[in-house]
């Protein structure tokens, strides 16, 4: 008796790598999942991202230093570095020094008069049936003053801050140690006919974070010293921590303007009608000058960001990733367009780029130009 014939399945088995379909679709399969896992890891590491990118922003102030420095003293990078450092660190510790004790007792003042007058203006409110009763007061007052109080509480005990920036100091200061050291290694990653697009982006970055930083320093010592000098003109109490606050909001375009308006507004109705007056019209007065003097006179000269974009992206930013992202919105954003604007240029400058220079080398540790 004949056996029936066996049918053969024709076409190569999941497992036979051998053949060139199966292995194109792994790497497709592969692709798309390293892809997937990659979103996955950034979603979980945000934080850590965030803070190494702070770190970057502030190797960008040291680098803007350094370099600022070296227009005045030839001498070696690391000794600018070092004197950066110095001067930064004197500066820091004399202000601490000089005003510790005061600025420690008005932050106390300043959050035990901002629970005050949050009570007065929910009382007002309740009163005038703005709201719907009392029972709605403490709810209102928790969500209105959480952050703030614990933005203070995190200030007054420095432990989560001082972690993050300790953090973000260490990785700043051995980036603006040897810069050219991480450029290569960066460049290193990247497919070779694309390195001279990388490192002319990657160039055009790093100019236009020491552009924006440096109109953001400006700003800062300019709104905070102004603050508080006119503050303590008028008689406000506690002119010199809304002075330092004004100054590091200033960091923060539109939304640090905003929380330093209803700060100085706050603690100058706290003493009297003639001291909030008073807090009104400073704050009236030096946010129209810096808005139509200063910022446009520092944007001239540094990193032009439209007001629209820059509220819009610290929105979402803040929204995503909560106050760190908040602070660092604006240089992700001017980093964003910066890429955006090369790619654009892309197209229009034929085969390649030109006057690129190209250094030799298998890895991140070949030296380069000087």
């Amino acid at each position: 008796m004949s056996k029936p014939p066996v049918e053969i399945v024709a076409g190569p088995a999941p497992n036979e790598f051998s053949d060139p379909f199966v292995r194109k679709e792994l790497k497709r399969a592969a692709v798309w999942l390293g892809l997937a896992a990659a979103i996955a890891l950034m979603v979980l590491l945000i934080q850590p991202l965030l803070i190494i990118f702070g770190g970057l922003v502030f190797a960008s102030m040291l680098d803007g230093g350094v370099r600022l420095l070296g227009r005045a003293l030839p001498i070696g990078r690391g000794w600018r570095l070092a004197i950066v450092m110095l001067f930064s660190i004197a500066f820091l510790v004399g202000t601490i020094y000089l005003t510790g004790v005061q600025v420690a007792d008005q932050f106390a003042q300043l959050r035990t008069t901002l629970d005050v007058q949050a009570q007065r203006a929910i009382a007002w409110a309740v009163e005038h049936g703005m709201v719907p009763g009392r029972a709605d007061v403490n709810g209102l007052i928790q969500q209105a003053l959480g952050s703030f109080g614990r933005l203070t509480s995190w200030i007054g005990t420095a432990v989560g801050a001082v972690t993050s920036m300790v953090m973000v100091a260490v990785i700043g200061l051995f980036v603006a140690i040897e810069p050219r050291l991480y450029e290569r290694g960066l460049q290193w990653m990247v497919p070779q006919d694309l390195r001279s697009e990388f490192a002319i982006t990657i160039g055009r970055m790093a100019y236009t974070m020491r552009r924006l930083l440096a109109g953001r320093l400006l700003g800062m010592a300019f709104e905070g010293v102004l603050i508080w000098f006119a503050l303590m003109l008028g008689g406000v109490p506690m002119a010199l921590v809304l002075g330092i606050i004004a100054g590091i909001l200033a960091f923060i375009p539109n939304v640090g303007a905003i929380l330093t308006g209803i700060l100085m507004v706050a603690v100058g109705f706290s003493a009297g009608t003639h001291e909030g007056v008073w807090a009104i019209a400073t704050y009236l007065i030096v946010q129209n000058f810096d808005g139509y003097v200063v910022i446009p006179l520092v944007a001239k000269h540094t990193v032009d960001m439209p007001p629209a974009l820059t509220l819009s992206s610290q929105i979402l930013a803040s929204t995503l990733f909560g106050v760190i992202g908040l602070a660092l919105a604006d240089p992700i954003v001017a980093m964003i367009k910066v890429a955006l604007e090369r790619g654009s240029e892309l197209p229009a400058l034929g085969d390649g780029p030109t006057g690129v220079a190209v250094s030799s080398g298998a890895g991140p540790g070949v030296p380069g130009p000087a």
